[in-house]
């Protein structure tokens, strides 16, 4: 049986993760526990249960079969779609991952988030887009979660994607043993490295890592001769101070080889809804997204310091010099 990862999405026509037209694939599981994370259904490495309220009818299917009492009982529908509304359909300190309920429901108000993907699976999948991609320079780009969070599978299906001359990047937080990343980026053209912070006390705060780790596998590809696009989230209160990217800047400018570009990616909160999906409480679902033409003047500074630098992170856009 071929090796399998649990995915739990394959996005298409993507346009801000790498060059051209592109399919993303998302890997679950991630070392990082980012306060901020937009895709929270990647972080676990096991199957997660989505109860969405807004599709649930509150039939009683799912907690008849249920064999660990895992569900409340129902309630009128309209109740627990009420703004602010505090039920949730799974108790999920009780939850054994069986999936009975899923099977159960009829609404598609209780899904899976991950499904097994062999490398076959998911090349296949990315192929059907082949035209796009030779059109556009576009490829697939391997993202998550954290693709270094499956060190054998990601090599090999990079490895794969390259015997079948598809276009690669990776999409990374940089946090793994170099000898993995080193092996991984063999089969890559392009590396989407993630910088978060450049403080480590401020860096592990948010993100329950220091960064000393990132940063030497960061130096390390740039000696290597890889090629780099930097990805910064901006995320109000944490990083979106001009004297945090001024260091960041000094620090980029310092490493051994040429960083391609730097992509500022503004804050969001349209993720919520799979916050609430898992049963999460979001502290920062309240913040507001941020104005991408706020990050101009930080953009400004990298192309300063002489980086090209984007707002957003298009494929298609290459603004400054």
């Amino acid at each position: 049986m071929q090796q399998q990862a649990l995915v739990t999405d394959i996005q298409k026509f993507a346009v801000n993760d790498g060059p051209g037209f592109r399919t993303s694939v998302f890997l679950k599981g991630c070392p990082l526990k980012c306060a901020w994370c937009h895709n929270p259904e990647t972080i676990s490495r096991a199957p997660e249960i989505y109860w969405k309220r807004r599709l649930c009818v509150q039939c009683g299917a799912c907690m008849e079969a249920c064999p660990q009492e895992a569900i409340n009982a129902p309630v009128p529908p309209e109740e627990s779609r009420e703004p602010g509304s505090a039920y949730q359909k799974i108790i999920r300190d009780r939850c054994d991952g069986c999936m009975k309920c899923v099977d159960a429901c009829l609404y598609g108000a209780l899904c899976v988030a991950g499904r097994p993907m062999s490398i076959d699976d998911i090349l296949d999948e990315v192929e059907q887009d082949r035209p796009f991609y030779d059109n556009s320079g576009g490829g697939m780009t391997v993202s998550g979660g954290e693709p270094t969070a499956h060190p054998d599978f990601t090599g090999r299906l990079f490895l794969a994607a390259r015997q079948r001359g598809i276009h690669t990047c990776l999409d990374t937080n940089g946090f793994c043993g170099w000898p993995i990343l080193e092996t991984i980026i063999e089969n890559v053209d392009i590396v989407l490295f993630d910088l978060k912070h450049i403080d480590p006390a401020a860096h592990r705060l948010l993100t329950g890592v220091d960064n000393a780790l990132i940063l030497k596998n960061l130096s390390r590809l740039s000696r290597n001769g890889t090629e780099i696009w930097i990805r910064i989230p901006i995320v109000p209160g944490f990083n979106d101070d001009m004297e945090i990217h001024l260091r960041m800047a000094q620090f980029l400018a310092g490493l051994p080889g040429k960083i391609s570009r730097i992509d500022l990616l503004p804050f969001h909160n349209w993720c919520q809804d799979k916050y609430d999906w898992l049963g999460i409480c979001w502290p920062m679902q309240s913040i507001e997204a941020l104005e991408p033409s706020l990050l101009e003047p930080a953009a400004e500074l990298y192309r300063e310091t002489g980086f090209a630098a984007t707002v957003g992170g298009s494929g298609f856009e290459h603004t400054g010099t």
